[in-house]
């Protein structure tokens, strides 16, 4: 007999009893699925089985882990049943592109038509394996075995993928006759699949979900085709450079590539920067470029780039941040925890912001002022600006997109631009690399270089920003007028470098730790570059450091 301790509680089991048998026993507590078991603080998926004494903690599907498991289980579901409607040799690719919102959008490639009947066969055969609640079993297979088997399949994305592992041996699911590689935990059964939808979308199809505060709802899919159709660009420019995948980056590093990838990437970059400054050129009339985007997507660089493509132009621009608007610090709305919330709107003096703003407009000579983040107040220095028929403002701020924060501002004088770091590289076909992975690393990199912020800290916020940012920037994404997407295919190579040291630097023990491990296991993919190769002016440079700007 082994012992188990759950809510305190003690309780006697056999050595061999699946952790998913020992879940349902107290499913009825918990009003979600349970998705997932932690033993003694480490995440464990129910197939296995309980060995030993332990303290068991359970993981629904509200939890972050259990919907992330949802989504790897769901999408292995569709894979399986396309390949059940329709002949193999007639699907010479699917590819999870990337997300919209909670749609997953996948790309298709070979001798098939993405049309009403297919979709309507790919729903009803996916119902079918979720009635039938088909076994995921998980199997660990030494690395040359598991490469023989990516190789039967035809999966040239997993055998490129793997070349590049130290690790000895791969993890392989199976699902009925459908084996797979997948990138973090599953659940036990396609009978946990109980809520998605397959529609048509451009030129592929989309994959619904529901969204993890809400895993029982599955809410009608809202298009978003400024974020899609910039996606898809930078799909594109990958599929031009052929880089797809982790795999097809790692070969160009190590076929002595890296250097002219990165020009480039960077020139491709700076073309869309060049786009974006002759469209405010030519609309006529622009007198405030408003610039939003999510926490470490590179808006100070691009601000400070697109800034240049204006003065190539004949324009002055002027650049002022809206964290000077800020109240002070002791007028700061709090939080439900009691914390200052500088992301909501209400931290903003947006009446003085639009009175000094509309004054510029006018031909006013105005002292713009600035605040000091150690005092916690606004000051006064003498900035003194007039704008003449050639400045323009390039203002940066979390709320740039929010009509709210510059309503006394005629409309034809504004032009909004959404910015993000929209990761479109693949780790393979199947799995996809999260956009918040990116941004976090990106963030955990330079608050250590420029703040001294261990990574610890780091992560620990990230659930706040994360809120703030899908309550006062993600909303507004779709009214901008031009959408840029800051990530460099090559990037992740580089962060590489400079984010291990500091994960590596989080304690066992601490709440943090596992999503350390997650992150450094992610990382494991990449073969690294040094960042000697880089731009003074690009991105990259403003979370790694040397950059030309001031940022």
């Amino acid at each position: 007999m082994v012992t188990v301790t759950i809510d305190g509680v003690e309780k006697g089991y056999e050595a061999g009893t699946p952790y998913e048998e020992i879940a349902a026993a107290y499913q009825e507590r918990y009003d979600d699925t349970i998705a997932l078991v932690m033993v003694d603080g480490k995440i464990t998926e129910l197939m296995k089985t309980l060995t030993r004494d332990c303290e068991l903690q359970f993981v629904t599907l509200k939890n972050s882990a259990g919907h992330k498991a949802y989504v790897r289980t769901a999408i292995m579901l569709l894979i399986k049943a396309l390949y059940d409607v329709e002949p193999r040799e007639n699907v010479e690719r699917i590819k999870v592109e990337f997300a919209v919102g909670q749609g997953y959008y996948c790309s298709l490639k070979g001798k098939i038509r993405v049309d009403e009947t297919l979709i309507e066969r790919l729903n009803v055969r996916m119902q079918q394996l979720v009635m039938d609640n088909v076994p995921i079993e998980k199997k660990t297979y030494p690395l040359e075995d598991g490469l023989a088997l990516f190789d039967r399949y035809g999966m040239e994305d997993k055998k490129k993928l793997f070349r590049y592992r130290r690790s000895s041996f791969v993890n392989i699911y199976r699902m009925d006759n459908y084996y797979d590689y997948y990138y973090g935990y599953m659940l036990p059964s396609t009978g946990y699949v109980k809520y998605f939808k397959v529609i048509s979308y451009e030129k592929g199809l989309m994959l619904l979900l529901p969204d993890r505060k809400a895993p029982k709802t599955l809410d009608y899919f809202v298009p978003r085709d400024k974020l899609f159709h910039t996606l898809e660009q930078s799909t594109i420019w990958g599929e031009m450079m052929q880089i797809n995948t982790v795999g097809d980056l790692n070969d160009q590093i190590c076929q002595g590539g890296i250097a002219e990838l990165i020009l480039v990437q960077e020139a491709l970059q700076e073309r869309r920067i060049a786009e974006i400054a002759q469209e405010i050129v030519n609309r006529g009339g622009v007198k405030f470029v408003m610039i939003a985007g999510p926490s470490s997507s590179g808006k100070t660089t691009f601000s400070h780039r697109l800034s240049v493509q204006l003065r190539s132009y004949g324009m002055k621009p002027h650049p002022i941040a809206v964290d000077d608007y800020f109240v002070d610090r002791i007028l700061t709305p709090r939080d439900e925890k009691g914390n200052y919330n500088f992301e909501c709107l209400e931290a903003i003096d947006v009446k003085k912001f639009n009175e000094d703003m509309c004054a510029l407009l006018a031909g006013e000579t105005v002292e713009l002022p600035t605040f000091n983040f150690k005092t916690g107040k606004r000051e006064y220095n003498g900035n003194l600006k007039t704008l003449g028929a050639d400045d323009i403002l390039v203002i940066e701020g979390i709320h740039g997109l929010n009509d709210k924060m510059s309503a006394s501002l005629p409309v034809e004088s504004k032009f909004k631009i959404y910015i993000s770091a929209l990761t479109s590289l693949n780790i393979d076909d199947h799995n996809r690399i999260p956009t918040t992975d990116g941004r976090l690393l990106r963030r955990m990199v330079r608050d250590a270089r420029t703040r001294g912020t261990p990574a610890q800290k780091t992560i620990a916020m990230w659930q706040s920003v994360r809120r703030g940012e899908e309550e006062n920037i993600f909303p507004f994404q779709e009214s901008a007028d031009a959408t840029f997407n800051s990530v460099l295919i090559y990037e992740l190579a580089v962060l590489k470098q400079y984010a291990e040291p500091l994960l590596y630097s989080i304690n066992k023990g601490t709440p943090e730790y596992y999503e350390a491990k997650r992150l450094l296991k992610f990382l494991e993919y990449f073969v690294g570059v040094g960042s000697e190769n880089l731009p003074k002016n690009s991105i990259v440079r403003e979370f790694v450091g040397g950059s030309i700007f001031n940022v």
